[in-house]
């Protein structure tokens, strides 16, 4: 599978009537296959920007192009995400009265797998993020990296071209962290998929390609790269 090509071009969004400025003229390309983190302090606009991409919002200038296609030339952006983006929140978001598996499937519902094909799908990711021994279990049942590695083989279930990732590792320990990290960059490469990561944690921006700074809006530059620990 082909990780998607992504390119931003003078990028804005404003809101409460231009009051504040989330992001402002963000440019920079992301090639196929390639991870990269998006670093800054909280309100500098690195959440904002990845919905953007994501198209969970619009821009109020400029183009974010996918593959070739600007997203403005999206008549249905549903569809996008469901077929060309994975996402990964900092909160799981698992539904709660749903098994490990099913939660797995929830993207493929009405996509064209039949029930056994989503339900081989799902145990196979769930395989893939040392999970098969939880198939069956409630989110309130699992652990905090628990939860997130299924959140993870979720983000999967479709075969996207890019994944979307929000602060992943901000609600574990440390260790829960990097192990998420470590297993979100082995997927990746295993996928060939596109991965771009939000992140205030220099570790995790340093397990990337490379890292690009934000600060009130702006990407100021090329982040400091440290060493992998």
């Amino acid at each position: 599978m082909r990780g998607a090509a992504v390119a931003v071009r003078g990028v804005c969004k404003s809101f409460e009537r231009g009051r504040i400025r989330a992001v402002v003229d963000a440019t920079f390309d992301v090639a196929p296959g390639e991870s990269v983190a998006l670093t800054g302090p909280s309100g500098s606009g690195k959440s904002t920007l990845l919905n953007l991409i994501g198209a969970l919002d619009v821009p109020d200038a400029g183009e974010v192009v996918v593959d070739g296609r600007s997203l403005s030339a999206v008549r249905d952006r549903a569809e996008y995400r469901a077929t060309t983006v994975g996402f990964v929140f900092q909160s799981h978001d698992l539904i709660p009265t749903l098994t490990a598996a099913e939660n797995v499937q929830v993207p493929m519902l009405g996509r064209g797998p039949g029930r056994a094909e989503r339900r081989r799908r799902a145990l196979e990711l769930l395989e893939e993020v040392g999970l098969s021994h939880r198939v069956d279990a409630r989110p309130a049942t699992l652990s905090a990296g628990e939860r997130q590695r299924v959140a993870l083989a979720r983000a999967l279930a479709n075969m996207p071209r890019l994944i979307l990732a929000d602060e992943p590792t901000g609600a574990l320990d440390t260790a829960a962290g990097m192990h998420v990290v470590e297993l979100l960059h082995e997927l990746r490469e295993r996928h060939g998929t596109t991965l771009l990561v939000v992140t205030h944690d220099p570790a995790v921006a340093a397990r990337s390609d490379r890292a690009l700074a934000m600060q009130d809006g702006v990407i100021r530059a090329e982040a400091p790269r440290l060493a992998p620990a």
